[in-house]
């Protein structure tokens, strides 16, 4: 039988990282978790992780590259202490750090910055198209309030150094939005995530963009998520399970 800790916790990358499951906000996605295979950091590099929630994402990149240090942003104190608890409950809070702050002004001055690697989760839905259903606590990660994804963006892209990686997860049907917030912005990468192999449109979207890099867009393979039944196809299995990171030029296979 479980311990009560071990009942407490939510093991991911195959238990390399761990969260407390009573220490606030909602429990990770898999949306946290592939956002944080598709960030192409090495050790030394500096990442932020804009709306870090109680940290998935940020102690993802920090399991699977070690020897890279992680700020994590987020608006939630309560999320905010949430995300220490996890640093300190993976033994990386030397390297992985939270700040509380707003992407709608300036930048704490104790984020510093510029980074090599920026990554976020931004809130998917606008604030008419959540139609009411969404319950109080998702809705304040789920739905923009207040600041619409081009402000979201252009926070984020400001804190990106010159030929950088800026990544985002969002809704497939939010990819006019991101293009539109990335005008201007070379070395875009859109990589789809299909459900599955056939006939199903893709729900979701992984897109890279490098400011101060002249490469045309381009539309990669992307990668399918499930297979028979429910079960993960295994390059989603490598990423969620095994720490592997994503492969942009690889796509599907």
């Amino acid at each position: 039988m479980k311990s009560a800790a071990a009942r407490e916790e939510i093991a991911l990358l195959g238990g390399r990282v761990r969260m407390r499951r009573d220490a606030g906000g909602l429990p990770p996605t898999t949306d946290a978790v592939l956002l944080a295979a598709a960030v192409p950091a090495a050790a030394g590099d500096r990442v932020l992780d804009v709306g870090a929630g109680s940290g998935a994402a940020s102690l993802c990149l920090a399991a699977r590259v070690q020897g890279c240090a992680v700020v994590g942003l987020e608006r939630d104190r309560r999320l905010v202490g949430a995300a220490r608890v996890n640093a300190r409950l993976n033994d990386v809070a030397d390297r992985v750090t939270y700040l509380a702050g707003t992407v709608d002004g300036r930048a704490p001055p104790a984020l510093g910055g510029p980074f090599d690697h920026v990554m976020t989760n931004p809130p998917y839905l606008t604030g008419d198209r959540a139609h009411g259903k969404t319950g109080r606590a998702r809705a304040g990660v789920t739905v923009e309030d207040g600041v619409d994804l081009g402000t979201w963006v252009e926070f984020c892209l400001a804190l990106v150094r010159p030929k950088g990686t800026f990544t985002l997860v969002h809704r497939a049907d939010r990819l006019d939005d991101v293009l539109a917030a990335l005008r201007g912005v070379g070395g875009i990468i859109v990589f789809p995530l299909w459900p599955r192999a056939a006939r199903r449109d893709a729900s979701r979207v992984i897109v890279r963009a490098r400011p101060g890099v002249r490469v045309p867009l381009r539309l990669a393979a992307g990668l399918v998520l499930h297979g028979q039944g429910h079960a993960y196809t295994a390059e989603v299995e490598a990423a969620l399970r095994h720490a592997q990171p994503l492969d942009f030029d690889g796509g599907c296979r």
